[in-house]
């Protein structure tokens, strides 16, 4: 296993707390291979004897038949004298998961964690399940950094400015890394998570009796990442295709995709308003990969999915993200945590004076005094423009200073 301190640190922060500590993201993320590490630390560091350690994985068949209470009981038939450490995987495969959780967790000593991919697992309807008393860690797919120490460990790698076309290509799956597999090979792991997601997650659990129509909605929303996005948009496309849709359906769809963690939608903040704007959003994906794999590689989305990974690496980094819409134009991202902020615009190159105007002068009417960022694909990416930081999108990626 490569180890992933970015997840298993924050959640080692909570071990030994009366709070259920609950790993969300879309399948195959590497949410099990974390509370593999998180149980290998309870022994290796806590010195937390193995009979103290119960782990369940519930989407194998031997739980299938079984019912909410037989669970229990089965669960509540392990646990030791002293304090437990409960590890619950895919535990939505369960119907009525909330109510083994909450009831292990008010009647013993245990200490509880579980994971999940799909819409059960959604901030709302947690809060709804168990109010108050849990803390949720969204877990996404291999960052550079990750991707880099795969490659070197299963694998050969190149330099970091090397290595970048091929993340941007190939994604971060964790178990599409685990070897040398060819780019073939790794869409064909990549169809497959994505073909279980929609059918398992959208199409069976949500009845969704036109998936042929859902999956028009994902192609066209695939192929238009980081664009502005309206559900006209989208009913244009399918006219084109002789196909009706109302505007109502489509974000019904595109609700559903994010839900299954597909998706990741990012809204438009006005920065002289001060306001979420709730129209014409932006969706990018949980992994540059799902877009290669369904559509097939094209150089011309180089741009996009370069975004999209910019904006995956600040989501990972706890800011909250969204686009900002300035007076002379678009900022792509304004990325905030707590008290700080940052501004950062991604582009491919600055070729000539024009792009430079672009990338430069909506930051430059900003003057609240916090960082500002332009990253680039440049070789030569580096330096200080008028307080404007400038890097190689590499560089940001692996640096650990925002």
């Amino acid at each position: 296993m490569i180890y992933r301190p970015m997840y298993v640190e924050r959640i080692m922060a909570y071990v030994d707390t009366p709070l259920i500590k609950i790993l969300t993201g879309i399948r195959r993320c590497g949410k099990s291979t974390i509370l593999k590490m998180i149980m290998q630390k309870l022994k290796d560091e806590r010195k937390i004897p193995a009979e103290r350690i119960l782990s369940y994985r519930f989407d194998s068949m031997e739980y299938e038949d079984m019912t909410a209470k037989q669970i229990y009981d089965e669960i509540k038939s392990r646990l030791a004298k002293e304090r437990t450490y409960l590890f619950l995987d895919e535990v939505q495969e369960i119907s009525g998961w909330e109510k083994i959780v909450n009831s292990l967790s008010s009647d013993y000593d245990v200490d509880i964690y579980v994971t999940g991919s799909n819409s059960r697992m959604m901030s709302s309807e947690i809060s709804t399940y168990l109010t108050g008393r849990y803390v949720s860690f969204r877990i996404y797919t291999l960052s550079f950094k990750e991707y880099l120490a795969f490659r070197s460990a299963y694998g050969t790698a190149g330099s970091p400015k090397e290595e970048l076309a091929n993340y941007i290509r190939l994604g971060g799956f964790p178990a599409t890394h685990l070897r040398e597999y060819s780019p073939d090979e790794i869409y064909t792991i990549v169809r497959d998570i994505y073909n279980s997601t929609i059918f398992s997650d959208i199409v069976k659990r949500h009845g969704v009796r036109k998936p042929d129509q859902l999956e028009r909605i994902v192609k066209f929303t695939f192929g238009n990442v980081g664009n502005i996005f309206s559900a006209k948009s989208v009913s244009d496309y399918l006219k084109a295709e002789r196909r009706t849709i109302d505007n109502e359906t489509v974000y019904g769809y595109l609700e559903k995709l994010e839900k299954a963690y597909l998706l990741h939608r990012c809204h438009r903040y006005d920065l002289q308003g001060k306001a979420i704007m709730k129209t014409q959003e932006k969706f990018y994906l949980a992994d540059t990969s799902l877009r290669y794999a369904v559509l097939g590689y094209n150089s011309d989305t180089l741009a996009a999915s370069l975004e999209n990974i910019v904006y995956l690496e600040l989501c990972r980094r706890n800011y909250e993200v969204c686009i900002g819409k300035a007076a002379g134009g678009e900022i792509d991202f304004v990325a905030s945590r707590q008290n700080e902020k940052i501004y950062v615009q991604v582009t491919q190159g600055i070729f000539d004076e024009k792009t430079e105007r672009r990338e430069y002068d909506r930051l430059l009417e900003i003057r609240d005094g916090y960082p500002k960022y332009v990253l680039s694909t440049d070789d030569f990416a580096g330096g200080n423009y008028n307080g404007i930081k400038t890097m190689h999108v590499v560089d940001f990626l692996l640096s650990d200073e925002y």
